[in-house]
């Protein structure tokens, strides 16, 4: 795809918004996600051995469980290995350790708030702390809005906010926003653009439509215009009786955000005179009762639980004939319902044309 995009939808409502961004391999718009989960649990940063007695003692009591201190391996291996991780070309490699963390839940917190300290895993804590989510992580991504790094860790507390259905936290997204044409790195504003679409909430068209008048970023207005459509549109589709017959699946949810998307364009009309012109002479045809298949898919390719089963990460691939976009959804469980919680747009692919040869 031509200058694919990297928000909800960008050329036409029609297809998603890919778009490649320059920037860090692993710092653009949180990609590299994909596989099996590689640590099945982590409970900290370093393994450390039980002491031996000594043998100049053996007379002694066996030592109750406790009684002897534990120390650490020599050197601070645990950044290292989860930095060799992360630095890896094997995505699966990657984007399991992300998944390993999500299913170890909120118990793994006080790890990752120690692992933001270190420039070599303060995104990945960072973006880990954005999906385990809860009240627990808010207040440590809230730091990061003053981190004074070059890391731009500021995109995973915009992007976390989009659970937090709240005044406070909507102002926040639309100061991050109105403030884009200075934003050095585009990525942090269009974690706030993404995280306004994940609510279906049409209060929000005015708002979106005064912040694109007043910047000059052709990018981010586009975002806008699309996200403002896409708002509306999904809302439409939520109030007709197929969206109100929608289930509360994770699948359901999934394709409910991908719902502009996914709705086949309407018929075109005929017009009378056509119509009389092409009946003379034979009988009408029948009109299809067929809708047409839209141009693109959603498939939902894993999806990893939190300890109580109340929260899902979903790896999610957008199709379309033209490349294919990789998601990460992370969703909660809300009276028996899986709802969205937040959006994030990983890797993209461009197809090779038909006949290109490219």
């Amino acid at each position: 795809m031509t200058n694919t995009v990297g928000a909800v939808w960008r050329a036409t409502l029609r297809r998603p918004m890919m778009k490649k961004r320059a920037g860090r391999p692993y710092a653009g718009a949180l990609c590299l996600w994909a596989g099996l989960c590689l640590l099945p649990g982590i409970s900290g940063f370093s393994q450390q051995p039980v002491k031996p007695p000594k043998e100049s003692a053996p007379s002694r009591a066996p030592a109750v469980a406790g009684d002897e201190q534990e120390e650490p391996l020599p050197g601070d291996w645990g950044p290292e290995l989860l930095d060799g991780i992360l630095s890896s070309p094997n995505e699966e490699a990657q984007y399991s350790l992300v998944r390993a963390t999500f299913a170890a839940g909120p118990a793994i917190i006080p790890q990752l708030t120690e692992a933001l300290k270190d420039d070599r895993t303060a995104e990945y804590a960072a973006q880990s702390l954005a999906y385990i989510g809860s009240d627990q992580a808010l207040p440590i991504l809230w730091k990061l809005l003053s981190d004074p790094r070059d890391l731009d860790l500021r995109r995973f507390t915009y992007g976390a906010l989009a659970e937090f259905d709240s005044p406070q936290a909507t102002d926040i997204l639309f100061d991050a926003i109105n403030k884009s044409d200075d934003e050095p790195d585009r990525t942090v504003t269009e974690s706030a653009v993404i995280a306004l679409t994940v609510r279906t909430d049409t209060t929000l068209l005015p708002r979106l439509l005064a912040s694109e008048k007043k910047l000059q970023d052709v990018v981010i207005r586009d975002d806008l215009d699309n996200a403002r459509a896409v708002i509306e549109e999904r809302a439409k589709y939520l109030a007709s009786p197929e969206g109100k017959k929608s289930g509360g699946s994770i699948e359901s949810a999934v394709r409910t955000y991908f719902i502009p998307a996914l709705e086949p364009p309407p018929a075109p009309e005929t017009g009378a005179a056509s119509a009389v012109k092409k009946s003379i002479g034979k009988a009408p045809a029948a009109p299809s009762l067929e809708k047409p298949r839209p141009l693109v898919s959603v498939d939902v390719r894993s999806v990893t639980f939190s300890p109580d089963k109340s929260r899902a990460l979903a790896r999610v691939v957008f199709e379309d004939p033209t490349a294919m976009a990789y998601y990460d959804f992370v969703l909660q469980k809300r009276f028996g319902d899986w709802t969205l919680a937040s959006v994030w747009l990983g890797p993209e692919v461009e197809k090779k044309a038909v006949g290109s040869g490219k």
